[in-house]
């Protein structure tokens, strides 16, 4: 790691912050990369059950470097490269968003791209890339008409103005608010909440829902039914069903 992506553990919970306060978490291309390498060891990393992903200072992050972005080649290789959010979506383990501040163009993706999204009181969000001549590339568009309605979501990225977090709130695209001296106690809380479920139907849970997303529904309950049927064969599915037999707290290992 560098000085720049910031990746803690406590207990099974990680901390990911983009710690370039100076230029609102603006995102370079060797972040990018660096991310990318530390989404693939939290995958790999058993112990690990839960992520928060925040920013330092006053903002959570105003997406990609525009000043760096003239430095690819060609639309082609601006096209091809490693995205942060490409990034994001390669974590397997759930993934709570801690918006301290602006999550604007692409880091309004990237808080869209994780699993649950809490913000600060003076949190806000917009799709401004319209303004300078073209569109999100992370998913945006999909996203945000997911989390918010197409109307909305519309009104976001052809005006490419702000919404506060009350708005967010009120739209479904965040579920709470805090104040901003508590946001990363409670994100890490609910993380840890999270991580104290059984990891793998934790995992499958997850699975599911892009599924919900992407597929038919009938094709949609299907693969959640096959999902169903491997996580109940799991030694975490048995524990589960003794604990509960049993009136005890479950002992869940990831097997």
């Amino acid at each position: 790691m560098s000085e720049l992506i910031d990746a803690t553990r406590d207990g099974a919970v990680a901390t990911i912050r983009l710690n370039r306060p100076e230029k609102l978490n603006a995102v370079t291309q060797a972040m990018s990369d660096e991310l990318t390498a530390v989404v693939h060891g939290l995958n790999d990393d058993s112990a690990v059950r839960a992520v928060v992903y925040t920013g330092t200072g006053r903002a959570f992050s105003a997406g990609s470097d525009i000043a760096t972005l003239d430095q690819y080649a060609s639309p082609w290789e601006f096209r091809n490269r490693r995205d942060y959010c490409d990034a994001l979506r390669e974590l397997r383990k759930p993934v709570v968003a801690a918006v301290n501040g602006y999550a604007f163009g692409g880091g309004l993706e990237a808080a869209l791209t994780c699993d649950i999204r809490i913000a600060a009181s003076t949190a806000a969000f917009a799709a401004p890339e319209i303004k300078l001549g073209w569109v999100g590339g992370g998913g945006m568009s999909v996203l945000l008409a997911n989390s918010i309605g197409a109307s909305n979501a519309s009104l976001m990225l052809m005006t490419g103005d702000p919404i506060d977090a009350d708005r967010a709130l009120a739209w479904g695209l965040i579920s709470e608010i805090a104040e901003p001296d508590a946001l990363l106690a409670r994100a890490q809380a609910l993380a840890a909440t999270i991580a104290s479920r059984p990891p793998i139907a934790a995992e499958t849970a997850k699975a599911n829902l892009r599924a919900a997303w992407n597929l038919p529904q009938d094709q949609a309950i299907a693969y959640e039914r096959e999902m169903q049927g491997i996580a109940f064969a799991t030694a975490d599915a048995a524990e589960g069903r003794a604990a509960f037999a049993e009136k005890r707290q479950g002992v869940f290992r990831g097997r």
